[in-house]
């Protein structure tokens, strides 16, 4: 039986997560004006708390596939012992979290469960128009 397998062309973008707490939120922010001043990309908001799925503070980065190559290496050697979640975007977004993301530093436990139930919901919502 033949192996399947997915395209890459399915990852239409990626997000990072850097996560920190009170004692590195310094550190999470020179990364964030270093990816700021170099890359092209959104940076989300602050979250002094956790939010969805992630166990602990964190802001997101978001960027083109073409910024991929630029952006990871960057933070590999800049994260200033931050952990990362680098995580593809699909249209599968339980996968890209829980099996196919990168981690830079620490794999969090990530609540997936959570993530996949937000999934269901909006699913049910765009189908009831």
């Amino acid at each position: 039986m033949p192996l399947s397998h997915r395209d890459p062309a399915e990852i239409t973008g990626y997000h990072a997560h850097i996560y920190y707490d009170a004692n590195t939120r310094e550190s999470a922010r020179s990364v964030r004006l270093g990816i700021d001043a170099r890359f092209t990309c959104i940076l989300g908001r602050w979250h002094d708390k956790p939010v969805g799925p992630h166990p602990k503070s964190m802001y997101q980065v978001a960027f083109n596939p073409d910024e991929f190559s630029k952006i990871v290496p960057w933070l590999m050697i800049n994260r200033r012992g931050l952990d990362i979640l680098i995580h593809p975007n699909t249209a599968d977004a339980v996968a890209d979290h829980d099996i196919n993301p990168l981690w830079l530093g620490n794999k969090l436990p990530l609540d997936i469960e959570s993530l996949r139930r937000f999934v269901i919901e909006n699913a049910k919502k765009v189908a009831a128009g």
